[in-house]
C-alpha cells in the first residue's frame, strides 16, 4: 500500500473540496434537516395572505410552538407552509386562522387543534380565516380619496339637482342636501389632503418604530407577569403586616399598666439627670485622677504599692513603720512596700 505522501494530490484535492462544499452546503440548509429541526411541517390554505411573512410565529392557544416556513400564491388561494414542534397534537379537523400580533399590524398563526388522529394533509379554506387589517383599509381609504376630483364630483351633482328639479319636493330637498355635501367636500379639499398627509407620516413614524413599540409592549407584558407570579407573596406579605400590627396593639393593651409608670419613672429619671448634668461633669473630670493613681497603686499583681515623701530621718533609718494597720518598709529611693 503507497504511502499518503506518494499518492497523486490532485484527487486528493478534489474530494476534500467536494466534501467542504457538502458540509457549507448543509450548514446553509441546516433548518430544513428534519433531525435537527425536531418539527413537523403542515400546510393551511388561506383566502389572502393578510400580511404574513415568513419567520411568524405560530401559537396554539397563545403559547409560540413554531414558525411559519413559507408564504407562497397557488392558484387563488394562499398556501401556508408551517413548522410546529413534534410534541404537539395537531388532529384531522384542526384550524387555522390569521391573527393580529400588534398593534402595528404584525401577525402569526394560530392554531386550534381538534379531531383524532394526525394531520395529513393541507388544512381547507373551510377552516382558515383571515382577519380585518384596519391600518390597510385606512391607507386604501386614504388613497381613494385623494384621488377623487371633487371639483367634477361637485359638477356631476349639480347636473344630478338641475335634471330633478321638476320631482317631487323631497326629492329636490335631498339633491339639495347632496349638493351642499359635494360643495363642503370641495371647500375643505386642501384640508383633507393635509389631513391624509398627516395620516400616513403618522403611519409611517409607528410602522418605522414596530420593533420599540412591540418591545415595549412585550416589556409591560412581562412587568405585568412578575406582578402575577408574585401575587402569593405580596399577599403574604400583607397578612404577616396586619398580623403583626395586630400583636403589637395587643401587646401595648395588656402592658399598658406597667409601660405607662415605667415610662414615667423614665422621665422623672431623665430630669433628675438633666438637673444635675454640671455636678455629673465635675464628677466625673475629679474622679479621672483618683482612678490613675489607684490603678497606679494596685496595678502589680497582689500587692499594692506607693510612695511617701518627705519621711523624718529618724524614722528611714529605723526600718519599717505601722501606716493604718500596714508595715511599709523604706527602701533606698524613700518607697515600701508590703505583702
Amino acid at each position: 500500500m503507497k504511502p499518503f505522501r506518494e499518492r497523486n494530490p490532485v484527487p486528493i484535492g478534489a474530494i476534500g473540496l467536494g466534501v467542504i462544499l457538502a458540509m457549507l452546503l448543509l450548514a446553509f440548509n441546516a433548518s430544513k434537516l428534519p433531525f435537527l429541526n425536531g418539527g413537523k411541517s403542515y400546510h393551511a390554505d388561506f383566502a389572502d395572505a393578510a400580511g404574513l411573512k415568513k419567520g411568524d410565529d405560530v401559537r396554539i392557544a397563545g403559547v409560540k410552538v413554531g414558525q411559519v416556513t413559507s408564504v407562497e400564491l397557488v392558484d387563488a388561494k394562499v398556501r401556508v407552509g408551517m413548522r410546529i414542534d413534534s410534541g404537539m397534537h395537531v388532529g384531522t379537523d384542526s384550524r387555522a386562522d390569521i391573527k393580529i400580533k400588534t398593534l402595528l399590524g404584525q401577525k402569526f398563526v394560530a392554531v386550534t387543534p381538534a379531531g383524532p388522529g394526525t394531520l395529513a394533509g393541507d388544512i381547507p379554506l373551510a377552516r382558515t380565516t383571515t382577519p380585518l387589517d384596519v391600518t390597510q383599509a385606512f391607507n386604501g381609504l386614504g388613497q381613494r380619496a385623494g384621488e377623487i376630483d371633487t371639483a367634477r364630483l361637485a359638477d356631476a351633482f349639480d347636473t344630478i339637482a338641475a335634471t330633478f328639479k321638476d320631482t317631487p319636493p323631497y326629492v329636490q330637498s335631498s339633491l339639495r342636501g347632496l349638493q351642499r355635501l359635494s360643495t363642503t367636500i370641495a371647500s375643505r379639499d386642501d384640508a383633507l389632503h393635509q389631513l391624509l398627509a398627516r395620516a400616513n407620516g403618522v403611519t409611517q413614524t409607528l410602522a418605522s418604530r414596530d420593533a420599540e413599540v412591540a418591545k415595549l409592549i412585550n416589556d409591560s407584558n412581562l412587568v405585568l407577569q412578575t406582578v402575577y407570579q408574585q401575587r402569593a407573596v405580596i399577599h403574604k406579605l400583607l397578612v404577616d403586616t396586619a398580623a403583626v400590627s395586630q400583636q403589637l396593639s395587643g401587646l401595648v393593651r395588656e402592658n399598658r399598666a406597667v409601660i405607662g409608670p415605667a415610662l414615667r419613672n423614665l422621665n422623672q429619671t431623665l430630669t433628675i439627670l438633666q438637673r444635675n448634668q454640671d455636678k455629673l461633669d465635675e464628677t466625673i473630670h475629679l474622679a479621672a485622677p483618683f482612678i490613675r493613681d489607684f490603678t497606679d497603686v494596685l496595678g502589680n499583681g497582689r500587692w499594692f504599692e506607693t510612695v511617701l515623701w518627705n519621711l523624718p530621718a529618724g524614722v528611714a533609718s529605723e526600718g519599717c513603720i505601722k501606716v493604718a494597720g500596714q508595715k511599709i518598709c523604706p527602701n533606698l529611693a524613700g518607697a515600701g512596700a508590703t505583702p
